[in-house]
């Protein structure tokens, strides 16, 4: 389980922060994913300590490697491989509870609204 050279690419994907190495190597070369705040490359070898900036598209992770590994397994061994700071577990939780209750606008429409409805929604006639 645990290597001394694994690519940075095949870790985030073995520590599941993306579903594919493709995913992986996508956010690396789009300058998504950073290590002590500087951009990299796929094919960099990540180190023990390292402290990587990692944002999957949903989320932003501030971590530091504690394992290396370059095999995909369950998420609580892939958990053990990282630590999550304070401040990245509390922007986390902020943004979880502002996306919990933002209320979609169409949420209250079933379906394709009919003529009569966006009458309604557009204010154009009086009923």
């Amino acid at each position: 389980m645990l290597k001394e050279n694994v690519r940075i690419d095949k870790w985030l994907w073995a520590a599941r922060f993306f579903k594919t190495r493709s995913l992986a190597i996508d956010a690396i070369e789009s300058g998504r994913v950073k290590v002590g705040g500087e951009r990299i490359k796929p094919a960099r070898i990540v180190h023990l300590g390292d402290k990587l900036s990692i944002d999957n598209g949903s989320d932003k992770w501030d971590v530091l490697v504690l394992g290396i590994s370059d095999q995909r397994q369950g998420a609580p061994i892939a958990r053990l491989l990282y630590e999550e700071s304070e401040e990245s577990i509390a922007r986390r939780a902020t943004e979880q509870e502002r996306r919990r209750l933002f209320q979609d606008p169409g949420a209250d429409y079933k379906g394709r609204p009919t003529k009569r409805d966006r009458r309604v929604r557009g204010g154009l006639f009086d009923e």
